[in-house]
């Protein structure tokens, strides 16, 4: 802990100096060479290039890779081999025999695989230090997440580990000092965006365990995470003026560009659009900031990814989330005694809380939607997005009813709560369920009272968990919750296995609702 506390002083020292520095990504450092890379198919997955560490600077590496490609005998992955160090492949979270440990013994050991120690800096290497220890959700994402970490809290507390979530604050506490905002993870190729803002929600997890003045220590980050979404700090573009004056927010990448980490797969969607395909980048990217990448929740057709438009619905969950986030403020400056701008940000949430009613209440439905601002009406895809009203407790009473009835019929499967109602083969639509909407789902409909059905998708979900895990000995990130028999599919990329946000969830659920393997 001396060492981290040394390294976070010495971070935050030169904080302006590095602030001062370009922090270039991958592509910017190794152009020609990165997109030869990321097209050759070398790599099946396009981050593990992103995610290597250069064994000379990148300059050299460039200079060897003009003299060494006009070569006959040149071969690409060879010379990667050479000139990087490739990143651990994630293997280790999958060790244990699912048939000869408990769940439960199996992610107390997962937690100290998943843990990383604080980081030095490397040169050209393209994560960000972090002062403090933490976790990672597993499999090929080595690095911190920022939505994910809240839930992986959730079971960090109920396994007693509160240093650990401490530190994990700390450390978003540092991004947000550091880069006026918490990237989507800590990668320099994350920073053009952040995640849905869940600060203020680890906080509450630490005050109840450090008390209220937790609240006072972080308000200054508090303040930032709230200035970077209303782009009082950089002009982030999140802020959108509804057609009553009402102030609302979306999810807005600052780059339009494709992902470097996805490089192939965000060229093959351009590909599909007439030349020049101005903007895809940014709509990609912007789902990426949403941490729903892909659903049809932001198709214009419902259906195919080349029809994203992100950056033109207003989120419900954003919203619920920026409203926790104003009434943490408001909470937080009344005990640091600043009471009349304390009731500024309480009148702030009361306007939001009053506009999320009046423009993502889809009467029709008997849902919470996006609001889509190029027909001006509500969407009409319904999403376990629309649990957030309940989840953070705007929802009006009213609601409970006709939203039961929809879970029932609609959302309610054999192995949970289905993400949404379209099969478009991306990994946030049907069939898949994931373990932070079944939290959000369940804590909303507890939240309300509802508690019968909560607890019947809390059964459902923890059964298909561990019933997975004793065939595979393994802890997914996503499942399939309409057929027992799979374990999911849809998505970029491979099923991962760890995995933080199952882990969390999972024990909670199984405390809060007695449920044994």
């Amino acid at each position: 802990m001396r060492k981290a506390l040394l390294l976070f002083l010495t971070l935050w020292i030169c904080a302006p100096v590095l602030r001062a520095q370009t922090i270039e990504t991958p592509d910017q450092l190794y152009g020609s060479l990165f997109k030869a890379v990321q097209l050759s198919g070398i790599f099946p997955d396009n981050k593990t290039f992103v995610d290597c560490i250069p064994v000379t600077s990148p300059d050299s590496i460039m200079l060897r890779y003009a003299v060494a490609q006009q070569q006959p005998a040149f071969k690409l992955a060879d010379f990667i081999k050479a000139s990087f160090l490739l990143p651990d492949s994630g293997i280790r979270a999958a060790t244990i025999n699912g048939q000869e440990k408990s769940v439960v013994a199996h992610i107390q050991h997962l937690w100290n695989v998943l843990l990383r120690d604080p980081n030095m800096e490397r040169p050209y290497s393209s994560l960000l230090p972090l002062p403090y220890p933490y976790i990672v959700p597993g499999g090929r994402f080595r690095e911190v997440y920022y939505w994910d970490s809240y839930f992986t809290m959730l079971g960090l507390e109920e396994s007693g580990r509160i240093l650990i979530i401490e530190n994990m604050v700390r450390n978003f506490a540092f991004l947000l000092s550091h880069y006026g905002h918490i990237p989507n993870g800590n990668r320099t190729y994350f920073l053009s965006r952040s995640q849905p803002p869940f600060f203020s929600l680890m906080l509450d997890m630490l005050a109840k365990h450090k008390g209220d003045s937790i609240y006072v220590n972080y308000l200054p980050e508090l303040e930032k995470e709230y200035d970077y979404y209303m782009d009082r700090s950089a002009g982030t573009n999140h802020v959108v003026k509804m057609p009553d004056g009402s102030i609302l927010n979306r999810y807005y990448d600052q780059d339009d560009i494709p992902r470097q980490e996805a490089y192939k797969e965000d060229m093959a969607v351009a590909g599909k659009l007439p030349a020049p395909a101005k903007g895809i980048f940014r709509e990609l990217r912007s789902a990426a900031e949403s941490g729903w990448d892909f659903s049809s929740r932001w198709f214009r057709d419902g259906r195919s990814l080349h029809t994203i438009r992100v950056t033109a619905q207003v989120p419900v969950d954003l919203n619920c989330l920026l409203y926790h986030l104003e009434k943490t403020i408001a909470k937080a400056l009344q005990l640091a005694g600043h009471e009349e701008k304390a009731r500024q940000y309480t009148q702030l949430a009361a306007r939001r809380k009053h506009a999320i009613e009046r423009y993502c209440w889809s009467a029709k439905a008997g849902w919470y939607v996006d609001y889509d601002l190029l027909t001006h009406q509500p969407s009409a895809s319904l999403t376990l997005a629309g649990m957030y009203p309940f989840f953070l407790h705007v929802a009006a009473k009213s609601r409970l009813a006709p939203v039961q009835q929809v879970i029932n019929t609609r959302f309610l499967k054999a192995g949970g709560v289905v993400t949404t109602l379209k099969n478009t083969g991306e990994q946030w639509d049907y069939p898949n369920g994931w373990a932070p909407l079944q939290w959000v789902t369940i804590a909303g409909l507890d939240n309300y009272g509802a508690r019968t059905l909560a607890k019947k998708i809390a059964e459902r979900w923890v059964r298909l968990n561990v019933q997975v895990y004793h065939h595979t000995g393994k802890l997914m990130e996503k499942y399939n919750v309409t057929d027992l028999s799979l374990t999911a599919g849809g998505g970029e990329y491979p099923t991962q296995d760890g995995f933080g946000w199952t882990n969390g969830v999972l024990l909670r659920l199984m405390a809060q609702y007695k449920i044994s393997e």
